[in-house]
């Protein structure tokens, strides 16, 4: 499930990831944007902050896998992320996934005057530096960007935190195949999907879990058919947006109900 559009409040909040955790959704992902030139909604997500809401629903859910898609990683702190997402790794039990980006909003960047020219290079570095800390603890690390020689990391995860990766582009795909342990594409179809798939397999042999996002936007019909259409297309996951809060656990059961239902006769 993604709940992209999010605006209720802090009840609606727990409420709506309780039932999905209680439908047997997968993962609840979160997007996220600092400082939009625009409204929140469709197109830059939901208002909450998603590593300080992921905290919140570590202590309100049981099962459910806690993500974000995508944290726009260049236009963070590397270390704080580092602290954020161990500390809701620890909380939740093991229940984190970290989905980044590098972001594609120019005047996002310009707001919060960070280079937009760098952050490929620097999400690259940012993963790397995650991936020391969460399994050294300790100095030292030196890249082009960010490093430190002398300190401590705690909590450290007992178990490496998977990371996905977001995005369409070849360079998105590249770096998945160098750097993440899942992919989440968003904006396409099922054909396109197995298109970028198959790239995806040129780049790498490592295994690497596949999905992408979707919409609620028409009907449940043209829903189960999109979802029918990406798992033939070898999809392991579809994280769905489902509107506004109203109605929302109402779609997510209808959702969970008529996609099972249908891949089970496909």
């Amino acid at each position: 499930m993604n709940r992209s559009g999010w605006g209720g409040g802090r009840c609606s909040c727990r409420e709506i990831t309780r039932a999905a955790d209680a439908l047997g959704y997968h993962t609840a992902w979160l997007p996220d944007h600092v400082l939009p030139p625009g409204p929140y909604g469709m197109t830059y997500g939901g208002v909450y902050e998603p590593l300080v809401t992921l905290g919140h629903l570590a202590g309100t859910t049981t099962n459910i896998r806690l993500g974000t898609s995508v944290l726009i990683l260049p236009l963070r702190d590397p270390f704080l992320v580092a602290k954020q997402v161990a500390t809701i790794d620890r909380l939740s039990e093991g229940r984190v996934t970290l989905g980044v980006g590098i972001g594609w909003e120019e005047s996002e960047f310009t707001a919060l005057r960070s280079d937009f020219g760098t952050r490929a290079a620097r999400t690259d570095e940012a993963v790397a530096l995650l991936r020391h800390l969460f399994a050294a603890g300790a100095g030292p690390f030196e890249g082009t960007f960010y490093g430190f020689e002398d300190g401590f990391f705690e909590p450290r995860p007992d178990h490496p935190v998977p990371i996905m990766v977001g995005g369409t582009s070849d360079g998105a795909l590249r770096r998945v195949a160098r750097l993440a342990d899942s992919w989440q594409g968003f904006g396409i179809d099922a054909p396109k999907f197995a298109e970028r798939v198959a790239f995806l397999k040129q780049q790498t042999d490592r295994p690497i879990a596949v999905g992408t996002r979707t919409a609620w936007d028409t009907s449940l019909d043209d829903l189960i058919s999109a979802a029918v259409g990406f798992a033939a297309a070898g999809a392991e996951h579809l994280a769905i947006h489902f509107g506004e809060p109203e109605g929302y656990v109402e779609r997510m059961s209808a959702a969970m109900h008529g996609i099972t239902g249908a891949l089970k006769k496909s």
